[in-house]
């Protein structure tokens, strides 16, 4: 495989340095460095949303005739690496990365006229009604139920663990609408807007501190069977086409990668306790080695899967590989960190947000004040997106064959 980029894309490349210098504002850099959460806040991240929409470069996963941006699998790969290396803030993928690909490929014309716009704009903010209490890594067994009457689905049950949900217009949901059937078979995809009285949003506090995710009720909840995406019975078709995008949809090594060198510029000047810097620890040396040799192993892995895509061939069971290996690599990561800022990483502070001007003081330093908060959020990284034993048996059966 041919690693080096092309003249063109070399040229896109600095065309992305260029916008990024000139329309990436310090406070966005910063909110996003002192945000410990998976997403960060509405306030950062649709600010960096328009812009990238003013820019036309919002939805680089969507279709051109969509709005997507038309670029290739490479370019997508340069434009992530470098917003990773500028330290942008990341935007909501649940409307841009989940819902809105969903809408672009199983979508009527009407539909598509309806709802792509406002996601682009960010004018409506979406959230995620997959997992229910009982439903998580066995997600066809969910009980969510939808009747038709009157032209409108009626919708009862719940949703567990809807990041945003506390912020969002409108949720994408999977329902039951057949229980006679294989219960793969009985699953629908409806869109129903949050602002009525039969959804009801319960927060759930993580142990950080932080407010991301929910438990959502519906109770006699409505949406127009016109909000309905594909076929009754089609959800769970729809289901794994989002769920490869969520898991295949992004390139995790640059930042990654990013939060590595980050780690060992703090190393340089971090005190070790015994003799000179903790970059001259050969045990904590060692150990940042390895997770970085691991970090580019799977940049490697993503080049190949890009390189796959260019040729026309549709991600596979190699997006659970690398769903995996991102989460790992990561709660890696974040375990180095903790170690390096020592007892001053132990600060847990419950304000939130920890950017702007009421935000309260780090004890030691910045990257100190987030550290544990990080470290306790992204526990949850290999579960959520499918949790690591699910994203195993997914390459046991398709890629070892056992």
């Amino acid at each position: 495989m041919d690693m080096d980029f092309s003249p063109e894309d070399l040229a896109f490349r600095e065309e992305v340095r260029s916008f990024l210098a000139n329309k990436l504002p310090e406070h966005l850099r910063s909110g996003a460095r002192k945000t410990p959460g998976v997403f960060v806040e509405p306030d950062i991240g649709m600010e960096w949303h328009r812009v990238l929409n003013e820019q036309g470069w919002v939805a680089p996963h969507w279709p051109e005739e969509d709005g997507g941006t038309g670029w290739s699998p490479t370019q997508k790969f340069i434009f992530e690496k470098e917003c990773a290396l500028a330290g942008a803030p990341g935007i909501s993928i649940l409307g841009l990365r989940l819902v809105g690909p969903v809408i672009c490929a199983f979508g009527t014309p009407e539909q598509k006229a309806r709802f792509l716009p406002k996601i682009l704009s960010g004018e409506n903010y979406w959230c995620q009604g997959y997992s229910e209490p009982g439903s998580g890594s066995d997600l066809a067994s969910l009980k969510t139920s939808a009747r038709v009457e009157d032209g409108k689905y009626i919708v009862n049950g719940s949703k567990i663990w809807t990041t945003h949900a506390h912020h969002a217009d409108w949720i994408f949901a999977l329902v039951r609408t057949n229980t006679e059937v294989k219960k793969q078979a009985g699953i629908t995809f409806l869109l129903l807007p949050m602002d009525q009285p039969g959804i009801e949003v319960t927060p759930i506090m993580s142990m950080s501190g932080d407010h991301e995710v929910n438990q959502v009720f519906f109770t006699d909840a409505q949406t127009p069977i016109e909000n309905r995406i594909g076929e009754e019975g089609q959800g769970w078709t729809i289901a794994k086409f989002l769920l490869e995008n969520e898991r295949g949809g992004s390139c995790f090594a640059p930042r990654l990668l990013e939060n590595i060198a980050t780690l060992s510029a703090i190393a340089d000047a971090q005190p070790s306790g015994v003799n000179g810097a903790m970059a001259h620890d050969t045990r904590f040396r060692d150990r940042l080695s390895q997770v970085k040799l691991d970090a580019e192993a799977l940049e490697v892995t993503e080049l190949r899967i890009l390189a796959d895509l260019a040729k026309g061939r549709q991600p596979g069971p190699q997006t659970s590989l690398v769903k995996m290996l991102s989460s790992n690599i990561g709660q890696q990561v974040d375990a180095l960190r903790l170690e390096l800022l020592g007892h001053d990483a132990l600060q847990l502070p419950l304000d939130r947000p920890l950017y702007g001007n009421e935000a309260p003081e780090p004890v030691g330093s910045e990257a100190a004040q987030t550290a544990m908060a990080t470290y306790l959020n992204n526990r949850a990284s290999t579960i959520f997106g499918g949790s690591d034993e699910v994203q195993k048996n997914i390459i046991a059966k398709t890629v070892l064959g056992l």
